[in-house]
């Protein structure tokens, strides 16, 4: 991860450039489409990746030469060893906890998906009892959830 850090400023400058999904103080990510586009311009050395950030609105100024360098490098590096370009990060993300959890730290998950799951079925029973003509809006408004 690059040391320089985004002004509010500049991330909302950068946020407005079409070729960005998002942006944070410390980092930037970009679109597919973007990543593809750098890959294929920069192949066989027809335009360095500055180039390619300057045409497509970025100040390198803000972003810096050496995260451009390391971005263009591995997104080349991906897509000769994969043949495509995607996010690695996915599920990848933070460090790994190197102790076992505890079982009311494993249940705590499957405890929010319960609730999840018992709020999406509340919904669907408002949703159908509305659609049979059941129920108002208005009694919705005044709806408790059954408790088991």
């Amino acid at each position: 991860m690059s040391k320089i850090i985004f002004s509010d400023n500049e991330v909302k400058n950068l946020i407005k450039n079409k070729y960005v999904k998002n942006v944070t103080n410390k980092a930037i990510t970009y679109t597919d489409e973007f990543k593809e586009k750098l890959v294929f311009e920069t192949e066989n050395y027809k335009k360095f990746p500055r180039q390619v950030f300057e045409e497509c609105g970025f100040n390198i100024e803000i972003i810096g030469k050496a995260r451009i360098e390391k971005a263009a490098y591995r997104w080349r590096k991906q897509f000769k060893e994969l043949g495509q370009l995607k996010d690695t990060r996915k599920g990848k993300s933070g460090r790994p906890l190197e102790r076992e959890l505890s079982d009311a730290e494993k249940l705590k998950p499957a405890e929010a998906k319960i609730h999840l799951l018992e709020a999406e079925n509340e919904l669907l029973k408002k949703n159908d009892m509305i659609q049979r003509g059941i129920l108002t809006y208005e009694d919705i408004r005044k709806w408790k959830p059954s408790k088991k």
